[in-house]
């Protein structure tokens, strides 16, 4: 049974939903049956709620023509929910873009901009770039 101390999982990690993506009208691939979280969906497994924001991102850019990280935050991170000038600032960091360099419109390209939103949003990045890419790819087919 171990010491006694149970790590603390963050919220996101949890609920297969490491882009901690709220609720609202969207049906998702790979939702929980029991959706238990009343503000952020619960996800069967960390590829499907990857998959969710990696789809987010890609209508931000296609839909919106948001493609920097200026941009991208500023509408995924708003100031009413976020520091999203500090969020900008980690994302920037994380990746080494520059806060207005266009991101390569791939699953390459982006590859970095969603560890670092995982990592921002949860305090860790837990998963490994072939479980990342899964969910990608399983976007950029879908898309």
């Amino acid at each position: 049974m171990g010491d006694g101390v149970e790590k603390f999982i963050p919220r996101g990690i949890r609920n297969n939903n490491p882009g901690n993506i709220k609720k609202n009208n969207v049906e998702w691939d790979g939702l929980s049956a029991e959706q238990t979280d009343n503000t952020f969906f619960q996800f069967n497994d960390p590829i499907y709620g990857i998959r969710a924001l990696t789809k987010i991102l890609l209508t931000y850019r296609r839909k919106y023509n948001l493609k920097n990280v200026w941009a991208i935050i500023s509408r995924y991170a708003p100031p009413s929910e976020n520091d999203t000038e500090a969020y900008k600032n980690f994302v920037t960091q994380k990746t080494g873009l520059n806060m207005l360099e266009e991101i390569k419109d791939s699953v390459e390209g982006y590859l970095p901009v969603v560890k670092a939103i995982i990592l921002m949003e949860n305090g860790e990045q837990p998963y490994d770039d072939e479980i990342i890419l899964q969910g990608m790819n399983l976007a950029w087919e879908s898309y």
